[in-house]
């Protein structure tokens, strides 16, 4: 599966949870979840994937130093 197909399933999958169906149809494919918690884990690791193909940058800490005299 390439990246830009996860990123449609992921896309599909949040849009159908925002409208409050356990199902969704992607590419031909319908597929029905038990419970909210099966779809948020399917989401979940659909993310996972994702961040490891290298889809999604991951969240880095930016530190800025400044030095001033206290006047």
């Amino acid at each position: 599966m390439t990246l830009a197909e996860m990123q449609a399933q992921l896309d599909a999958l949040l849009a159908a949870r925002f409208r409050g169906v356990r199902s969704t149809t992607y590419d031909g494919k319908t597929v029905t979840y038990g419970s909210d918690a099966e779809m948020a884990r399917a989401i979940a690791d659909l993310e996972a994937r994702i961040a490891a193909a290298g889809g999604a940058n991951p969240k880095r800490r930016v530190t800025r130093l400044y030095a001033e005299k206290g006047l």
